[in-house]
């Protein structure tokens, strides 16, 4: 079985050749294959904003491979992976990046490490594996080439999985870590939505009153709301400008929240 699609997701950036290399790896590889850009701007090297952008897109794209590429230790010891879900297949470093979005597409079926070297380019570069073994390897699984050719098999419960993020709940407040800021400096919190059931209207958030509410407009302007988002996390924003720098928090640092005195 084949694919139509192959979505990246990477920390390339947008001002060098990086992304254009691995769009043209799928093309001369599987020309028939449509590409979805989820982002290039995940922040370098920033493994679990990576993982976070992509597990919380992957449930609204079709069924494909979906390559992610956030690599710090690109060229190292850490394995080449793809990992079978039953939403589809997920290529790229075993760094903690693919676990989360394979459970957002319904759980780790299979994985196996990319070593067949008649699938990966005739020269692999050390740093940039993301043209010469991911690409292609995507572009191998989107045409219909079985998973099992790719490499050896790997136990599911033995890939890198990321550090479960600080969550602590108590009846007055919560605390949780920063999961991810996005474009408008909105602060997503690494918490469900229940911990914010039954919290008064007002709450403090990083010291900060904030409205308990639905949308940014249930704050005045330029006044704190904590919500629940589009993604299904609680995260704090300012209407008309941006809580990262309210807050003065960035991804990885707790942000307390607590009723009000």
């Amino acid at each position: 079985m084949g694919f139509g699609w192959v979505s990246l997701t990477t920390d390339y950036g947008l001002s060098d050749g990086f992304v254009a290399a691995c769009h043209g790896v799928i093309a001369r590889l599987a020309p028939q294959v449509r590409v979805i850009d989820v982002t290039h701007l995940v922040p370098p090297t920033d493994v679990r904003h990576g993982a976070a952008v992509l597990a919380q897109t992957v449930p609204f794209l079709p069924a494909g491979v979906h390559v992610a590429v956030v690599d710090p230790g690109v060229g190292t010891s850490r394995r080449g992976i793809a990992v079978e879900a039953p939403g589809g297949l997920l290529v790229g470093p075993d760094n903690g990046l693919l676990v989360p979005a394979a459970e957002a597409l319904g759980g780790v079926r299979a994985a196996v490490e990319l070593t067949n070297p008649r699938w990966l380019a005739p020269e692999v570069s050390r740093t940039f594996h993301g043209r010469d073994v991911f690409a292609p390897v995507a572009a191998r699984l989107a045409t219909g080439a079985s998973l099992a050719e790719a490499g050896p098999a790997l136990d599911p419960a033995d890939l890198v999985r990321l550090p479960e993020p600080v969550l602590e709940v108590t009846p007055t407040g919560f605390t949780a870590e920063v999961l991810t800021v996005d474009h408008f400096g909105n602060v997503q919190l690494a918490a469900p939505p229940s911990v914010l059931a039954d919290r008064p209207p007002t709450l403090r958030v990083g010291g900060h009153e904030a409205v308990h509410g639905r949308t940014f407009g249930d704050a005045p302007p330029g006044q704190i709301v904590i919500y629940v988002d589009s993604a299904d996390r609680v995260a704090v924003a300012v209407n008309g400008g941006r809580a990262a720098d309210r807050l003065g928090v960035r991804p990885g640092d707790p942000v307390p929240v607590r009723h009000p005195d």
